[in-house]
């Protein structure tokens, strides 16, 4: 059943995420958390920023991680092969008529009416992990990540995948610190209850 639930909410996300990788984002989200709860939000969040961080098409790398998680390789070639089939097939299928009615208005029409759809969604799930990040990270590193960040993309022209490159450094330095930390205080605990 895993196998076909993989198929089929991968193979919803290719047939209706228009406008490429980072326009299905939303619909990945949507089948991988709130419909099948293959993973959580923080787990979508890190595999959402390391998929930017690596080169290549973010829909697959998140299918490919995603259907891995779930069963394995098998999974994995399932949820590509299901996000990349409506989409090679409305190509084949499609690229004739595409070409023909390229210059039309009603289709410039079409595609300028979903872009405002697109951002929407996008900000919506932004949104919705700057309010995971307030309430489960401290508030000064949530405001000072979004300085930083608005910063970086609008005032100092960062490419994104840099700056979710060294978001990630951070986040790794900080996570084996705080480690660290917490074994040697675990230890001090153990060799003072020992001692006593």
């Amino acid at each position: 059943m895993q196998y076909w639930n993989l198929f089929l909410g991968f193979f919803r996300i290719g047939l209706l995420g228009y406008g490429g990788g980072p326009t299905m984002i939303p619909l990945v989200h949507a089948e991988a958390v709130q419909k099948y709860s293959w993973m959580t939000d923080e787990e979508f969040t890190d595999v959402l920023a390391m998929g930017n961080a690596l080169p290549g098409p973010i829909a697959t790398k998140m299918a490919g991680y995603i259907g891995y998680k779930v069963k394995g390789a098998l999974g994995a070639f399932i949820a590509i092969a299901a996000m990349v089939i409506p989409v090679l097939a409305g190509m084949i299928l499609l690229l004739g008529l595409i070409y023909k009615l390229k210059d039309s208005g009603i289709v410039g029409g079409m595609t300028h009416g979903m872009q405002p759809v697109i951002g929407v969604m996008m900000a919506v799930m932004a949104y919705e992990f700057f309010k995971k990040s307030w309430k489960s990270w401290t508030k000064s590193r949530t405001l000072a990540w979004t300085l930083v960040s608005v910063i970086a993309l609008m005032l100092l022209d960062l490419n994104p995948g840099l700056l979710i490159g060294i978001a990630l450094a951070y986040a790794f330095i900080e996570s084996t610190y705080v480690l660290e930390r917490r074994k040697k205080k675990k230890k001090a605990d153990s060799d003072r209850g020992f001692s006593a």
